[in-house]
């Protein structure tokens, strides 16, 4: 009997039709770039904990850093190509997307919606090109969820350039950025400001964060800044307060409900690969009622979040979308993730704990993914602010 399957069974409802033509036929050829070059070599760099710095000039190639900036871009497209395109960087392989979305998100945005003409004509052209590579500076060993008002690190003026000291913890991209956008208070008036740091500064030193067991590849890393001095040319100029951070972080946590979803699609696909061909009994798994019953809940929270996401994405294309949506579409997804893995894991049984089924690793980068660009708890907390009008943050 032949199985009845969709043609992609991570769009079991066709989202991906509502892409051009043109943006569909990029991203086959990002697939297939992906499948390659990136997940062949996943798993190995996954266990040394090590960055596959490597593929960056070939994703560079593609066109892909920058896509949202429109003096960047090589071609036109949606928030929802590029969208597509987070998840699919995560669908290969979660720590290679991260690494992307750190330099091409995190550090770039800052640069674009942060930056003077002249810094954003100086940096994002060659960090577009992958030519240099940028991390983002803001979490604290001691401040997290709290940054808002609890950054410690400090930045004085000091005539024409400006004094940073402190520290940051959990930097992805920090071992070898050759910018590094550090977060900082303004001793003079208390206001957050950003500077471009160069990773080779006197006083600036990163090592890499170990043991970790989730998002292996990406090498995080321990910063401190003990009197690192930085011209006021590197002052991102368009900087003024931590509501301009706010704006940068709107924009990125959009992406990683995207890569929330390619990390669980990832999972799910090898899932059902895996229940077709592993026979119990006499038969494929996939004949069993209860394996089913794991898979089609999988498929419909990742049919669920892909409407949500493409709902986040016209926003953003509308320029209307708003911190509580962004909010609620991270939190959203990345729960249902958390699910969605555990659910693919349970599929295999023994085997899902081993990285050769193709489950493991994405099992476990669901943690990080969970976590960071705001936990859980934090992006609920900003949607229920705008649902009842009253903050609930301690």
């Amino acid at each position: 009997m032949t199985p009845h399957t969709t043609t992609d069974p991570s769009d079991f409802l066709g989202f991906r039709s509502l892409l051009s033509q043109g943006e569909q036929e990029r991203l086959r050829s990002l697939r297939d770039h992906l499948d390659a070059h990136v997940r062949p070599i996943a798993d190995e760099y996954w266990e040394r904990a090590e960055s596959p710095k490597h593929l960056i000039p070939g994703l560079a190639a593609l066109g892909l850093f920058g896509a949202a900036f429109e003096d960047e871009r090589e071609f036109d497209n949606s928030a929802l190509f590029r969208g597509w395109v987070s998840y699919e960087l995560a669908r290969a392989d979660a720590s290679t997307s991260t690494l992307i979305g750190v330099h091409s998100g995190l550090a770039m945005t800052s640069v674009a919606f942060g930056g003077s003409d002249e810094q954003r004509a100086q940096w994002l052209p060659r960090m577009a090109r992958g030519e240099i590579i940028g991390a983002f500076g803001l979490t604290e060993p001691f401040s997290g969820s709290d940054t808002s008002g609890g950054l410690r690190t400090t930045a004085r003026r000091d005539g024409d350039t400006w004094v940073l000291d402190g520290a940051k913890r959990w930097i992805g991209n920090g071992t070898f950025a050759d910018i590094v956008v550090i977060w900082a208070r303004d001793v003079a008036d208390d206001r957050v400001r950003g500077f471009l740091v160069s990773g080779d500064s006197p006083g600036f030193t990163a090592s890499k964060i170990e043991r970790k067991i989730a998002l292996r590849s990406v090498e995080n890393a321990d910063i401190t800044l003990d009197g690192v001095r930085v011209p006021d040319e590197r002052r991102l100029q368009r900087i003024d307060g931590f509501k301009d951070v706010a704006r940068i972080l709107r924009a990125t946590r959009a992406d990683v409900a995207w890569q929330a979803l390619g990390n669980g699609a990832a999972a799910y696909e090898a899932a059902v690969e895996y229940t077709r061909t592993r026979e119990q009994f006499g038969r494929p798994i996939a004949s069993f009622q209860l394996i089913q019953a794991k898979l089609v809940t999988a498929a419909e929270h990742i049919a669920a979040s892909v409407a949500v996401c493409t709902r986040i994405a016209q926003l953003q294309d509308e320029g209307t979308l708003k911190d509580e949506q962004s909010a609620m579409a991270k939190a959203l997804v990345a729960d249902r993730m958390r699910t969605t893995v555990a659910l693919c894991r349970e599929a295999l049984g023994g085997n899902g704990i081993q990285l050769d089924y193709g489950v493991a690793r994405p099992f476990a980068d669901a943690e990080a993914i969970y976590t960071y660009e705001g936990t859980n708890e934090m992006n609920s907390l900003i949607v229920g602010r705008s649902i009842t009008g009253i903050p609930a943050f301690v």
